[in-house]
């Protein structure tokens, strides 16, 4: 375990009880992480806890408003593990917020351009490898009873730890990681290594490669997004990252034929796209409300009649999805990825097909939906049902006598 993890701006240590994890590249946060034993060590868990290190995806710090679906993943997930008595280290970007210890491994100022096709491409990998190869390298160095890789690197695939490790895929398969799990014809589960991802739908492309992965469905503290607000006629939400696989622009279009205000909030991830799709298509009718924080995000979902989900990449999962179910706001979707298995038939109406007409007829019949049957689909997918699907994973991991399966036959 890493006991009393510190970290202490350009300090140097000595001595036989600390060790300093070293830290080659320049965008490494200009701090040292001390591993501490001996007198001072935290006290031990509660009798069946976990000492559990989180790897986070690496793009942006883990902190409210988030940039996106893992990163609200990764809080959410923490926040549950601790609520459940576990210690919890997270390993990510600078500038994380969260209720645990945090070890920054890449520092806040790093900013991800995209992926554009050019030299460039390689520069980024090779920063957030080389950050995910420090974050590896400290959490085998410590004493953890089993690691979540929560990111979407390669790396923890590439060098894996002597611990074991729960690998969650928030995505279809990418190629970097299928190169990988590809290798000597798949990956299968062992008592090292175990994979899962957030939906049935994500799971069937990545069967190709990790035959044996799992599904343990995202969940949400439902009572942070239950709200009573009286919906406004005529007026639709979109939320999310704003991006192209996003379709906001497709949402702008369908509001338009469904003669529907749209309100939209979340944070601009590509700014061409913003500038050339979105921007020229705002008015008094369309309005970008920008990156709200959770209270007004709330507000503008439960006060919207309808919520317009626009993915047109596979959707693994869908996050503003059922945050706006959770809202008792019904969701109109194309029928993209997990989308049908999200909403069901009393969370929302689910498009013909992936086109702005066939959205806007979808939100037309959604909007009338009872907004109670539509909070009782989002009971589906609880905080507490996601973290005990977790929990169970990783006391078969570890074989705890004290996990919740123990004695069972």
């Amino acid at each position: 375990m890493i006991h009393n993890a510190i970290v202490r701006d350009g300090e140097q240590t000595s001595g036989a009880q600390n060790r300093k994890v070293p830290t080659s590249s320049h965008h490494v946060p200009n701090s040292v992480l001390l591993i501490e034993a001996g007198t001072n060590s935290a006290p031990e868990p509660a009798a069946g806890s976990l000492r559990i290190a989180v790897l986070a995806h690496l793009h942006h710090p883990i902190a409210s408003p988030f940039a996106g679906g893992m990163e609200s993943h990764t809080a959410h997930l923490i926040t549950g593990l601790l609520g459940r008595g576990h210690e919890v280290t997270l390993f990510s970007k600078e500038g994380s917020v969260v209720g645990a210890p945090v070890v920054p491994v890449l520092e806040a100022g790093f900013l991800v351009q995209g992926y554009p096709e050019d030299e460039r491409t390689n520069h980024q990998h090779d920063i957030l490898d080389q950050a995910m190869e420090l974050a590896v390298r400290t959490v085998g160095e410590g004493s953890f009873d089993v690691v979540i890789n929560n990111s979407l690197s390669p790396i923890p695939h590439r060098f894996q730890l002597e611990v074991p490790t729960l690998h969650i895929f928030h995505t279809p398969p990418l190629p970097r990681l299928i190169e990988i799990l590809q290798h000597n014809g798949g990956r299968v589960s062992d008592h090292l290594n175990r994979y899962v991802t957030v939906s049935q739908a994500n799971a069937v492309p990545w069967r190709s490669c990790v035959p044996e992965i799992g599904v343990v469905h995202n969940g949400i503290d439902l009572h942070q997004w239950h709200h009573l607000s009286e919906p406004q006629k005529g007026v639709a939400a979109w939320t999310g990252r704003i991006a192209s696989e996003k379709g906001t622009h497709v949402a702008i279009q369908a509001a338009r034929e469904a003669s529907l205000k749209l309100r939209i909030a979340g944070p601009i991830h590509d700014r061409e796209y913003f500038r050339t799709m979105i921007e020229p298509h705002l008015d008094k009718d369309i309005t970008y409300l920008g990156h709200l924080d959770q209270p007004n995000l709330q507000h503008m979902i439960a006060s919207a009649e309808v919520f317009l989900s626009s993915p047109l990449w596979e959707e693994p999962f869908g996050l503003t999805t059922l945050e706006s179910m959770a809202c008792g706001t019904p969701v109109a979707a194309l029928p993209s990825g997990a989308m049908e298995e999200l909403i069901g038939t009393t969370g929302g109406v689910l498009a013909r097909n992936r086109d702005s007409n066939a959205l806007a007829v979808a939100a037309l019949r959604a909007r009338d939906m009872d907004r109670g049957q539509v909070f009782a689909r989002a009971e589906r997918f609880t905080l507490f049902e996601m973290i005990k699907g977790y929990e169970k994973i990783l006391y078969s991991m570890v074989s705890d006598p004290l996990g919740p399966d123990a004695g069972k036959q």
